[in-house]
C-alpha cells in the first residue's frame, strides 16, 4: 500500500463529481453496440455490392462501345486501303465506297453510344467528315466513268480532298478507340483496387468484430481488475468515466466509488488520530513553555504589590513591561499550538518554507531543552516560495522533528538545512541518533510500520508525511547509518507565478 493514500486523495466533491460524470453519460449497452456494428457491416456489404454492380455495368458499357468503335475503325481502315489502291493503280474504288458505306451504317446505328462517350459535337464532326469522304468517293466514281482530258485537274482536286478527309477519319477513329480503351483500363484498375479494398475491409471488419466482442467482455473486467489492484495498492482516487457512454459496468463503478469514500473516511480518521498523538506529545512541552512565563508573571506581580509604594514610576513601568512580555511569550506558545491544530481546508498558497520550519521548531523549543538537543537551522531568506498547504507541511516537519528527537534519547544535534536544487526547494533534516537498520529502510514509509513497543506509536507518522509530500508533487527520502544518524530529505517544487 502506498502510504500517501492515508491522506484524503480526493475530496467528497471529487467523488460526487465522478459519480455525476458516470451517470450523466448517454447509456449505450453492449448489446446495442453489437447490434449497431452488425447493421454497419450489413450497410457496408450492401454498399460494396451496389458499387461493384455499378462498376461492372460501366465496364460492360465501355467494352461494348470499344467493340463498336473497333468495327467503325476497321471499316474506315479498309476503305482507306482500297482508296490507296485506287490512287496508285486505278482499282478498288467500288470496294472503298462499300466499306465507307458500312462505316456510315455503323456510325448511324451506334449514334447514341458515340454521343454518350465523345459528345454530340464530336460525333457530328466525325459523321460530317465521313459524309464528306463518302461524297468525294462518289464524285471520283462518276468522274472515273467520264471520258476527256479536262478531267485530270478535277481528279487531282478530288484526290487531295479524299486524302484529307480520310486522314481525319482515321485519326478521329483511332483517338476515340484509344481514349475509351484507356478509360476502360482505368476503370478496370479501379475495379481491382476496389476488390482489394473490399477484401481488406472484410478482413479488418472480421478482426474488428472479434476484438470488439472480446473488448466488450474482457476489457471492462480488466479495467475493474485494475481498479481493485489500484485500491489494494492504496490509490483511492475516484473512478472516472473511461468511455463516453454508460454500459453494464457503470453501476459497479458507482458502487466502488462509494466504497472508496468509506475507505477515505477511515483513512482521514487515522490521520486525525496521528495528529492528536502529536498534539499529546506537544502538550507537555507547551505546558512547560506556558508555566515559565506564568511563574515570572506571578513573581513580578507579587513584588509589584508588596513594593508598590516604594517603587519609582520607571521601575513600575519596567515591571509591567516584563509582565506584558511574559504574556506575549505564553500567547505565542498557545497561538503556535492553535495554528497546528486548526482544521484548515483552504487551497494551496504561496508559502515560505523558512517560516514553516521556524514555526514548527518553535513548537518544540521546550523539547530541545528537556532532551538536551542542540538545534542548528540554516534557512536562507532568498529561497523561492513553494505552493502548498501550511498546516500539512507543518505536520510533516513536526513528524520528522519528533522522530529525530526520539532517535536521540541521550541528546544530540539536529541540523535543519534548506537550499535550492534545480526547480526544487530541498530540506535536509539530520540527526545524530542511533540510525535505522537497512532492512527497515524499505518499509519505513509503510502505514503502521513501527519499531517501537506496543502503545508507544502507531506507525503512521512517516506514512502520513510521505502522503502529504506527494500531494505537493514532491518527494521524501531517507539515508541512514547505524550509529551515525539519519538524514531525511524533502524536495518540494518551487512555486510558479
Amino acid at each position: 500500500m502506498r502510504p500517501e493514500d492515508l491522506i484524503i486523495p480526493s475530496s467528497p466533491a471529487d467523488l460526487e463529481s465522478a459519480d455525476h460524470a458516470l451517470t450523466q453519460r448517454p447509456r449505450s449497452s453492449i448489446r446495442l453496440r453489437l447490434t449497431m456494428l452488425i447493421l454497419a457491416i450489413i450497410v457496408l456489404i450492401i454498399t460494396l455490392t451496389v458499387s461493384a454492380m455499378v462498376l461492372l455495368s460501366n465496364l460492360g458499357v465501355k467494352q461494348l462501345f470499344i467493340e463498336k468503335a473497333d468495327n467503325y475503325t476497321f471499316e474506315i481502315q479498309q476503305a482507306r486501303r482500297f482508296e490507296k489502291n485506287f490512287l496508285l493503280y486505278g482499282t478498288g474504288l467500288s470496294e472503298a465506297l462499300s466499306y465507307a458505306g458500312n462505316a456510315r451504317d455503323v456510325l448511324a446505328v451506334a449514334r447514341d453510344d458515340f454521343c454518350s462517350i465523345i459528345g454530340e459535337k464530336a460525333f457530328n464532326r466525325m459523321a460530317d467528315n465521313l459524309n464528306q469522304y463518302y461524297g468525294v468517293l462518289e464524285d471520283l466514281s462518276r468522274l472515273d466513268r467520264m471520258v476527256g482530258g479536262d478531267t485530270v485537274d478535277l481528279r487531282e482536286a478530288f484526290q487531295s480532298r479524299l486524302r484529307r478527309f480520310g486522314s481525319e477519319l482515321v485519326a478521329d477513329a483511332a483517338n476515340t478507340v484509344n481514349k475509351e480503351r484507356l478509360s476502360f483500363h482505368r476503370w478496370l484498375h479501379s475495379a481491382k483496387i476496389i476488390a482489394g479494398v473490399t477484401l481488406a475491409l472484410v478482413l479488418i471488419f472480421n478482426a474488428y468484430i472479434v476484438t470488439f466482442i472480446a473488448r466488450q467482455i474482457f476489457v471492462p473486467f480488466k479495467r475493474i481488475e485494475g481498479y481493485v489492484g489500484r485500491i489494494a495498492a492504496g490509490d483511492y482516487s475516484p473512478i472516472t468515466p473511461a468511455k463516453k457512454f454508460q454500459d453494464e459496468f457503470t453501476d459497479l463503478a458507482i458502487t466502488m466509488n462509494r466504497m472508496l469514500k468509506e475507505i477515505q473516511d477511515r483513512g482521514n480518521q487515522l490521520v486525525e488520530s496521528r495528529k492528536m498523538a502529536a498534539i499529546g506529545t506537544l502538550t507537555a512541552g507547551i505546558a512547560h513553555e506556558i508555566n515559565n512565563p506564568l511563574n515570572n508573571i506571578g513573581l513580578t506581580t507579587e513584588a509589584l504589590i508588596l513594593e508598590f509604594n516604594e517603587l519609582t514610576y520607571e521601575e513600575k513601568i519596567d515591571m509591567l513591561q516584563d509582565i506584558s512580555a511574559q504574556v506575549e511569550r505564553a500567547g505565542a506558545s498557545v497561538a503556535n499550538l492553535l495554528d497546528f491544530t486548526r482544521r484548515d481546508q483552504s487551497a494551496f498558497t504561496a508559502i515560505k518554507i523558512q517560516d514553516v520550519l521556524r514555526s514548527t521548531a518553535a513548537l518544540l523549543s521546550n523539547e530541545w531543552l528537556l532532551n538536551n538537543i542542540t538545534l542548528k537551522m540554516t534557512a536562507p531568506e532568498d529561497l523561492p516560495e513553494v505552493n502548498g498547504h501550511y498546516q500539512n507541511l507543518q505536520q510533516v516537519f513536526l513528524n520528522l522533528f519528533l522522530n529525530a528527537k526520539e532517535a536521540m534519547p541521550d541528546g544530540g544535534e539536529l541540523t535543519v538545512g534548506s537550499r535550492l536544487q534545480a526547480d526544487y526547494v530541498r530540506i535536509d533534516i539530520s540527526d545524530t541518533g542511533s540510525g535505522i537498520p537497512e532492512e527497515n529502510l524499505v518499509r519505513i514509509f509503510d502505514p503502521f510500520f513501527t519499531t517501537k513497543e506496543v502503545g508507544k506509536g502507531t506507525g503512521l507518522g512517516l506514512s502520513v508525511s510521505f502522503g502529504i509530500i506527494e500531494k505537493h508533487h514532491g518527494s521524501i527520502q531517507v539515508k541512514s547509518e547505524i550509529g551515525q544518524g539519519s538524514t531525511f530529505t524533502v524536495l518540494l517544487p518551487r512555486g510558479r507565478n
